[in-house]
C-alpha cells in the first residue's frame, strides 16, 4: 500500500475492524517514512453486474460513478462522506440481493434517489435534475411539489 502523502511503500496497519455491516474491512495505517496516518477500506470487488443504459448499451456496474454523482449533488451540503459511503453500500447491497446479472440504470438511479431524499431534499433535487434530465423550471417546480407533499 502506497502512502497517499509521500508515495512511500513503507506503511503499516495499526488497526483493523469490520465496517459497513461486515461488507468491508477498515484499516488505519501509518506511513513509517512521513509518520502520517490514513484509512483504507477493503471490500469485495464490486457486484458482478451489467448495467443496461437508456440507449440499450451495457456497462459494468461502477460504484465510483454513483459516488461522483453524489459528490456533485451534495457539494456544500451538510452530508458527510460516511453518509455517502453508507448510501452507496445500501444501494449495492440491494442490487446484490436481486440475484440478477443485469439491472437497468433507472433502477439504480431510483435506489439512489429514494435514499438521498431522506438525507437531504436539496441534494435529492440536484441529483434528480441531472439524473432525470430536467429541461426547464417547470421540471424543478413539479419535483419540488412532490417533495413538499
Amino acid at each position: 500500500m502506497y502512502c497517499p502523502f509521500c508515495k512511500s511503500k513503507n506503511t503499516a496497519v495499526i488497526d483493523s475492524r469490520e465496517a459497513e455491516n461486515g461488507e468491508a474491512v477498515r484499516r488505519r495505517r501509518i506511513c513509517e517514512d512521513c509518520d502520517k496516518r490514513f484509512t483504507t477500506y477493503e471490500r469485495v470487488e464490486g457486484v458482478d453486474l451489467k448495467v443496461i443504459k437508456k440507449d440499450g448499451s451495457k456497462e459494468n456496474f461502477d460504484r465510483e460513478k454513483i459516488k461522483r454523482g453524489l459528490l456533485k449533488s451534495t457539494w456544500k451540503r451538510p452530508i458527510t462522506m460516511l453518509q455517502i459511503e453508507l448510501l452507496i453500500e445500501e444501494v449495492e447491497s440491494k442490487l446484490r440481493q436481486k440475484n440478477a446479472q443485469e439491472v437497468k440504470s433507472w433502477e439504480i438511479g431510483n435506489l439512489v434517489l429514494n435514499r438521498l431524499k431522506k438525507l437531504d431534499p436539496l441534494s435529492y433535487l440536484l441529483f434528480a435534475s441531472v439524473y432525470r434530465d430536467f429541461g426547464d423550471l417547470s421540471d424543478f417546480e413539479e419535483e419540488i411539489a412532490k417533495i413538499k407533499e
